[in-house]
C-alpha cells in the first residue's frame, strides 16, 4: 500500500497537466496544423501529370455512346420512394453477354408533353450466343425526384421492338 499510493499521486499530477500537452507541439495530432479551405485556381484545376496523356489515341470520345437499345422489354415498375419515384424495368436483350445496362432519358430528362421518356440500351458483346430467355433477361432503373415528377403524367421506356406505358 506504501508503494501504490506514491504512484497514484504522480500519475494523476501527470493527467493533470494533459491540458497543456493537448495544446503544444509535443502532441503528434498538432504537428500538421488545422485544415483550411480556399477556392482552386484555374492553374491547380488543369495542372495533371505530364506522364499521363489526356486522351488516348484508341479511346472513345466521352459524347458517344454506343449502346444500343434492347430487343423488347418484360415489365415496367413505377415504385414510390420518399422524395420521388424509382422506375425498374426489365428487358430481354437479343443475345447473351449484354452489359452496361441503363434507361437513357429522352430529351436531355425534360418531359415532352407530360411524357418522361427513357431508351433502355445496353452493351452487346461480341461473339454473344441467342441462348435461352433466362441469360438474356436484363433490368435497370432509374429514380425521379417529385420535382421531376411535378410536370409528368406518364412514363414511356423505349426499346428495338416495343413501348411500355406507365401513367398516373
Amino acid at each position: 500500500m506504501r508503494k501504490f499510493l506514491p504512484v497514484v499521486l504522480i500519475a494523476a499530477i501527470g493527467l493533470s497537466g494533459c491540458g497543456y500537452v493537448r495544446d503544444s507541439r509535443l502532441n503528434p495530432f498538432n504537428w500538421f496544423g488545422q485544415s483550411s479551405s480556399r477556392p482552386a485556381t484555374p492553374q491547380e484545376v488543369e495542372s495533371t501529370n505530364p506522364l499521363i496523356p489526356k486522351r488516348s489515341a484508341f479511346a472513345r470520345k466521352p459524347d458517344q455512346d454506343l449502346r444500343q437499345p434492347i430487343a423488347g422489354l418484360e415489365n415496367l415498375t413505377v415504385e414510390r420512394i420518399p422524395g420521388g419515384a424509382i422506375i425498374r424495368v426489365t428487358g430481354v436483350t437479343a443475345q447473351t453477354g449484354a452489359y452496361d445496362v441503363e434507361l437513357r432519358p429522352e430529351n436531355d430528362g425534360d418531359p415532352v408533353d407530360g411524357v418522361a421518356r427513357y431508351v433502355m440500351v445496353a452493351y452487346q458483346a461480341p461473339g454473344g450466343t441467342a441462348g435461352p430467355i433466362q441469360t438474356r433477361r436484363v433490368t435497370a432503373a432509374a429514380r425521379l425526384s417529385n420535382i421531376e415528377l411535378t410536370n409528368v403524367s406518364s412514363i414511356e421506356v423505349i426499346s428495338a421492338s416495343n413501348v411500355l406505358t406507365s401513367r398516373r
